[in-house]
């Protein structure tokens, strides 16, 4: 008998097949690289317990106050939010207030009443806040309601938790109604319908059944100016949280910018702000331009109009049809068209800044997937992976075909990035094929080159640990568990913060994970062997872990032979009876607690019979 070395070069290799990755991982879960081996990555946990956030989250920032007090900003389809040590506060900006007398109507014994409010302006999934009115048939509508029914322009329909005591109209008195900003869309679609499309499309006053116009989802983007925070919905407003305001206190549209943007970003140190995706005449929504570019004058984001007494001006980019995303990294602006990459520098007067192309056919594939880490840029494009740190540089992928094979096309303008210092990754997470949301992640490990994938999990938003101790990170749920809002009748479809890295389980679950080796060729595939032993090996090992080791006599066979061990740290080995020309290990765990970090395994093996 002899004692064979069964090693596996770190990172998950897909562009070949199982066989073609011998000594290579093939796929995984809940798995990264440290210096060359596989292990459990850290656990998550609720920041709040039991609180949840409207909507999908599609944007965070975090700072620290002048006063040492950490935010976090959360921006979702539905809602803006505040998060300030351990409580959330809801800062979505208002778009009509107004004075009401007598306006609801109830039917004895149903949660449903009817809202009369000329020219109201709502949307069904809207929210509306009623105050000072008085109790009407038992129910207190001093309360703020999703609308969950537009009857028309100037009625609508809440749903209280109560049932109402008698049938009437006209209640309540008088007492003042404020609507939020019109809710956006939580996923992406293409436009149907009547009018969608180029003209002479199908048959005369009939709805479109195709369109290559794309809906996009909501997403907002997020800066700080000092210590407050600047807000853009796309194609929407530029919106002002001011600190010192109060956390009560909402956002506030500011009037003098540009009301229709797609982004929004401060440059550093000398603080213009950006509008990307912008109006060519300020305050004409019709004139918006997706290669437009503004900034306002120096420290001065009410400023916007280019004169000789301010620092205020303009670009339009020429490559690609829309701007996409933009980032501070090594003292320029970069922003990307959906087929180029520019660097914006600041030059002095009289241009103040300066526009230059950098690259081609490398654009961003959305708003989201863009980061800086210490000067040196990640993004995804629609067929690639990039970095720029002076250079641009195609990132070679072991798991590229698999990712961009499985993409949902459709939606993948939801990509969205996550950057772990701690542990040198940057990770991307997208819709897979099917799904109209994130549901599968890629990551890259730059500091040892080595990508993994992840089914099964994601996160729509992301913060590095900095302000935090630990990176913050938003999931998204289609359900609404029970009391998770102060709202009356919201509707299904919720996030929820967690801090990473902190324990190793899901929230308190076990978490599931696995970690599985391409095909290797026992001494060279040429003969049959029989293995009689299993030696794994771990640098660490809490709890127990589940190896499987297969074996077959060729790539295709479908007569293979797998057995299960159950080990933990006191394991020196678990006998087998393997018999083939090639094996390949899994590795897993799912229980509470447990941890591991994979080392290298051995084969107590002999040769056979059989060629």
């Amino acid at each position: 008998m002899a004692l064979v070395k069964a090693q596996f070069a770190p990172g998950i290799d897909k562009q070949t097949t199982t066989y073609g990755a011998e000594g290579r991982w093939v796929d995984s879960k809940n798995v990264r690289f440290r210096s060359g081996l596989p292990e459990k990555v850290g656990g998550w946990s609720k920041v709040v317990t039991g609180k949840k956030i409207a909507g999908v989250a599609r944007a965070s920032t975090a700072w620290v106050s002048l006063t040492g007090v950490r935010h976090l900003a959360l921006g979702t389809d539905r809602k803006l939010y505040i998060y300030v040590e351990g409580v959330f506060y809801d800062i979505t900006p208002l778009r009509l207030e107004a004075a009401l007398t007598g306006p609801f109507a109830m039917t004895s014994g149903s949660p449903i009443v009817t809202v009369t409010h000329s020219s109201h302006g709502a949307a069904q999934g809207d929210f509306v806040t009623f105050d000072s009115f008085s109790t009407a048939q038992g129910l207190d509508m001093n309360n703020e309601f999703e609308v969950t029914e537009i009857v028309d322009g100037n009625t609508y329909k809440v749903t209280h938790t109560s049932n109402a005591s008698g049938t009437a109209s006209s209640q309540g008195g008088s007492g003042n109604a404020k609507y939020q900003i019109t809710t956006g869309t939580n996923i992406s679609s293409f436009g149907f319908g009547w009018g969608t499309g180029t003209w002479n499309l199908d048959a005369w006053n009939t709805p479109r059944s195709s369109s290559a116009i794309e809906l996009e989802a909501t997403y907002w983007n997020l800066d700080t100016f000092g210590e407050d925070l600047l807000a853009i919905r796309n194609d929407d407003a530029l919106y002002r949280w001011d600190l010192s305001s109060g956390t009560n206190n909402r956002a506030v549209k500011i009037s003098q910018a540009p009301g229709t943007n797609r982004l929004v970003l401060v440059s550093s140190p000398d603080r213009h702000v950006f509008l990307f995706g912008t109006e060519t005449t300020i305050g004409n929504a019709t004139t918006q331009d997706d290669l437009f570019l503004r900034f306002s004058s120096q420290e001065d984001f009410q400023t916007w109009a280019p004169a000789s007494t301010n620092t205020a001006g303009s670009f339009r980019i020429q490559d690609g049809s829309k701007i996409v995303a933009a980032v501070r990294s090594r003292g320029s602006i970069l922003v990307w068209t959906d087929t180029a990459l520019h660097a914006l520098n600041n030059i002095g007067p009289p241009f103040i800044f300066g526009l230059n192309q950098i690259g081609a056919n490398c654009g961003a594939i959305s708003a989201n997937c863009v980061a800086d880490v210490n000067g040196v840029t990640f993004w995804m494009s629609q067929t690639a992976f990039y970095t720029f740190d002076g250079a641009i540089k195609k990132l070679d992928c072991t798991v590229q075909d698999f990712v961009f094979d499985d993409i949902n096309a459709t939606a993948n303008g939801q990509v969205s990035i996550a950057v772990n210092t701690d542990f040198n990754e940057v990770t991307w997470f997208y819709p897979s094929e099917g799904s109209d949301y994130l549901d599968r992640s890629v990551t890259y490990n730059y500091l040892e080159q080595v990508w993994y994938t992840n089914a099964g999990f994601s996160r729509t938003a992301w913060t590095d640990r900095g302000v935090f101790a630990n990176p913050y990170g938003s999931s998204y749920s289609t359900s609404t568990p029970a009391n998770n809002e102060t709202i009356l009748g919201l509707t299904a479809g919720c996030s929820q913060l967690y801090a990473h890295e902190d324990g190793v389980n899901d929230d308190g679950n076990a978490m599931d994970c696995f970690i599985t080796s391409g095909d290797i060729d026992i001494e060279d595939g040429n003969d049959v062997y029989h293995v009689s032993r299993v030696i794994p090996d771990f640098k660490v090992l809490i709890g127990d872990a589940n190896v499987t080791t297969t074996f077959a006599n060729y790539p295709a066979s479908t007569n293979t032979r797998a057995f299960t061990k159950i080990i933990n740290s006191t394991t020196k080995f678990f006998s087998v009876r393997g018999r083939g020309r090639q094996a390949n290990i899994k590795i897993a765990s799912n229980a509470a607690d447990s941890d591991w970090r994979f080392g290298t395994i051995r084969y107590d093996l002999k040769q056979d019979g059989g060629r």
